[in-house]
């Protein structure tokens, strides 16, 4: 009996030091909170046609930020009078990742998913800043040089600092750019374009985009074509986003910070007549 009962007290002390070596099995299975291919986009338009519009993204568990041509919004909702009549395309670009074949080295960053909608009439009035720089009708506004043949008159020059009205250097009077008889166009012909003259006979530059920042602060250009006076070390190397310090429909002055010199640079402009 008692060699009975030590041979049971063995078996079971194995049993139990087997089953300590063996492996633990993660049963966690890694798994994605959507479905590219079942996003929901929708653009909701307060009247047929009209231009006041809510940008939606419906899906649950997707996170990311919407490119809706004249800005980029991290929400899964937008809502904007939208300047721009005919057909444009919003993408709603996903930074969730998405986990390819359950497999946590393969995820894919670079989802997005777009949506057309038809603009066929501005019925809503847009931001007066869009009737400063386009013109009343948003008919198309060309901008020049305010102040170029004029004597001592600022129109491109330094301030010190980053207070943009603390003058420091009148550039356009002793070192002017080479495009200070250039001219540029914004118009909402179909988007929001751009186009550069870099003098009264050059051929334009095309195939660039403008837009407003949401509290319409700052001006940005995107795409081949440059501000007129900007060259590097004149604000030029500052991904084109300018800000808005004083603004007229007859007057618009741009400001650029410059962190390396601790200064800046100032753009003043005008109506071409």
């Amino acid at each position: 009996m008692k060699i009975y009962k030590a041979l049971s007290l063995i078996v079971g002390m194995l049993a139990l030091l087997l089953a300590a070596c063996e492996p633990i099995e993660d049963r966690q299975v890694l798994t994605n909170s959507f479905n590219p291919d079942d996003i929901e986009l929708k653009v909701v338009q307060s009247t047929p046609g009209g231009n006041e519009l809510s940008i939606q993204m419906n899906t649950p568990g997707v996170a990311g930020y919407w490119d809706f041509v004249i800005d980029r919004k991290y929400s899964d909702r937008v809502d904007v009078i939208y300047p721009i009549p005919g057909t444009s395309t919003f993408t709603f670009h996903v930074t969730t990742p998405y986990l390819e074949d359950g497999n946590i080295n393969h995820l894919d960053f670079n989802i997005s998913k777009s949506i057309d909608v038809t603009i066929t009439q501005l019925d809503h009035e847009l931001p007066p800043a869009y009737y400063k720089l386009v013109g009343d009708n948003l008919e198309g506004k060309t901008w020049v040089f305010d102040g170029v043949d004029e004597a001592g008159k600022l129109w491109w020059y330094m301030v010190a600092g980053y207070n943009w009205q603390e003058f420091w250097w009148n550039a356009g009077q002793d070192a002017p750019p080479s495009d200070r008889y250039g001219r540029m166009v914004f118009d909402l012909d179909g988007g929001a374009n751009y186009t550069y003259y870099s003098g009264p006979d050059a051929d334009p530059v095309t195939g660039s985009t403008w837009a407003f920042n949401s509290d319409f602060t700052k001006l940005t250009i995107k795409g081949p074509a440059q501000l007129l006076g900007a060259y590097p070390g004149s604000g030029g190397g500052n991904a084109g986003v300018y800000q808005i310090k004083e603004f007229t429909a007859d007057h618009l002055l741009l400001f650029v910070p410059d962190a390396e010199w601790a200064t800046g640079w100032i753009w003043i402009f005008k109506p071409a007549d």
